[in-house]
């Protein structure tokens, strides 16, 4: 077995090989048994409000009913555009009681971002922030959303704070709306049904739970199909990690978004598992609310992406030692590479550990994580998680394993791997790959599409991406999607988008375009161009116009080559 897996020898002191067999148990079951053993504990902090379990478990009731009674059920979808907010949690709890699938999109989406999904998922169901509901009314006509519930997002903010918001950001925010005929009030249904019980409806962990939108290893953006049992699953799998550090008691710090499998599935799946409470964070670009937050709830367990780490440690007060870190323990960094500086200097400043990750969407946190005492190793991204396996196979078909040290495709296995992508067979099929283990046992590996090797102790280096996704502040973004709206200009004939190395970012989005006859525009017009219809991290950084693109014989636009031009163009200019 140790031969087969080389990382258990080198895993922490009393982390297990295995945690199987897992229960049949999902965060419902978690949330009623928080709910009867620490009914009066912390499930959620926001803005100063304190939502308990026994709280939590009530809300998700009344508004799985008013659900229900709007005609929801087993296996429909539930949309959530919704920031970090105790109503995301509600609402979700409240799907998945009535057996319905939650698919939380993301809220800076642009109306033209939003319609694909809504429409390829079937999606008759949102529950949106008022700010958002005049996006969501216009794409009613173009999918098939029937019922819109729309939430304030003072509902639970304290009282001061709510007047606050009301007399002076509200109106400015877009938040003060009138609901049209046949929509609902996130409030008046919570009030409406106060009290009452759903019907009883039997949730396995091998039900579905969640759609997550990815990029995919294949290039264009889908759903993720995941069952219940990977909330738990994952959240048992962190927990045996972190155990030496953990609190049981402790705060769980989440500024990332909860439409992402790092916060969707790994945090909640802690948090629910062990009973931390979580602090939600809307928008971690607002770096004050970030320091404000650390420092009203003093959390344990902090998770961010490595431009939040690098924003945090540049930011004035903390600079000049304004902001106390010390309650934290343990940092989860993940979504892009993290540099060595910013490790050591957060870690310095915390007296926490920091420790870097690694999964996908498709993976659902199934996780290859550093260990929280023994080596990280400059450059690797750690070993995997008990029950979570690592195979590095050739690139070119996938069939043959490789040996530790060559270079090739990363695939993984896990328990709690995705179902499938939602309506693509085919994409599903290229991805999920049947593989015979070392002990004769057949099982179903996660094909990522990155490159990478493991070391002889079995720690995983990344190398490259297989494909061109574009790994942005956190963000994954495929060039095909920006290419096909700079494409979209009436002047623009040919284009070209790829990643470029970023201090900040990880990566930076490049764009190169050949302009059609007669045309004339500028970077700042194509830039704008791309601000109406994608969200903000996809907006390429830089947009050049050029006579020609470099191309393969068959006329196809070489994007490595544009990048390698770039990195010349970096390396001149340094």
């Amino acid at each position: 077995m140790t031969s087969a897996a080389p990382w258990l020898t080198h895993y922490d002191t009393g982390v297990p090989a295995t945690l199987e067999p897992y229960a049949n148990r999902t965060l419902l079951d978690c949330l009623t048994s928080l709910a009867a053993s620490r009914p009066d504990a912390n499930a959620l902090l926001f803005k100063g409000t304190r939502v308990s379990y026994r709280e939590l478990e009530a809300q998700s009731d009344a508004f799985a009913v008013a659900l229900a009674a709007l005609g929801v059920s087993r296996e429909d979808r539930v949309a959530l555009l919704l920031p970090n907010c105790p109503q995301f949690f509600v609402a979700q709890f409240a799907a998945w009681k009535l057996g319905a699938i939650v698919a939380p999109l993301n809220p800076i989406y642009t109306e033209h971002e939003l319609e694909g999904p809504i429409r390829e998922h079937g999606i008759e169901t949102i529950v949106t922030l008022t700010r958002f509901y005049e996006r969501v009314k216009r794409l009613q006509t173009k999918t098939p959303l029937r019922r819109i519930v729309a939430t304030n997002i003072k509902h639970y903010f304290p009282w001061s704070l709510r007047l606050l918001f009301t007399i002076v950001r509200e109106t400015k925010e877009g938040d003060r709306i009138s609901l049209a005929a046949g929509d609902h009030d996130y409030a008046t249904l919570l009030t409406r049904h106060r009290g009452q019980r759903p019907p009883a409806i039997a949730v396995t962990a091998d039900d579905p739970a969640v759609l997550l939108m990815s990029g995919g290893t294949t290039g264009t953006p889908k759903g993720v199909l995941g069952r219940h049992g990977a909330y738990v699953i994952t959240g048992q799998q962190v927990e045996a990690w972190t155990a030496s550090i953990l609190e049981r008691d402790g705060v769980i710090l989440l500024p990332l978004p909860l439409f992402h499998v790092y916060a969707n599935i790994g945090v909640q799946g802690l948090a629910f598992a062990i009973g931390n409470a979580i602090a939600l964070v809307p928008n971690p670009r607002d770096l004050a609310d970030v320091l404000a937050t650390i420092r009203a709830v003093r959390p344990t367990f902090f998770n961010g992406v490595p431009t939040l780490y690098v924003a945090l440690l540049n930011h004035p007060d903390v600079q000049r030692g304004k902001v106390d870190f010390r309650s934290i323990k343990i940092c989860f960094s993940g979504a892009a590479p993290l540099m060595a500086e910013t490790k050591q200097r957060f870690e310095a400043l915390t007296g926490g550990r920091i420790v870097e990750g690694y999964s996908l969407t498709e993976a659902m946190m199934a996780l290859v994580v550093n260990p929280v005492h023994n080596a990280n190793k400059l450059g690797s991204v750690g070993l995997p998680l008990p029950d979570v396996h690592v195979r590095i196979f050739d690139g070119e078909d996938g069939t043959r394993a490789l040996e530790s040290g060559e270079v090739g495709e990363i695939c993984l296995t896990a328990p709690q791997l995705m179902i499938r992508f939602w309506n693509r067979p085919d994409e599903t099929s290229s991805v999920l790959r049947d593989h015979v283990d070392a002990h004769g046992a057949t099982r179903r590996w996660l094909h990522t599409g990155d490159l990478g090797y493991l070391d002889d102790q079995g720690y995983l280096f990344i190398v490259d991406r297989k494909k061109d996704l574009v790994k942005t502040s956190g963000y994954q973004v495929w060039p095909r999607e920006v290419e096909e709206v700079l494409a979209a200009h009436p002047a623009v004939a040919e284009v070209g988008v790829t990643g470029v190395p970023d201090a900040v970012k990880g990566e930076a989005i490049w764009a190169w375009v050949v302009l059609r006859a007669g045309q004339s525009i500028d970077e700042a017009a194509l830039r704008a161009f791309c601000r109406e219809r994608l969200a903000p991290y996809k907006v390429p950084a830089r947009v050049e116009i050029r006579a020609e693109l470099p191309k393969t014989m068959v006329g196809k636009v070489l994007r490595r080559a544009l990048r390698e031009e770039a990195l010349r163009s970096q390396a001149r200019t340094s």
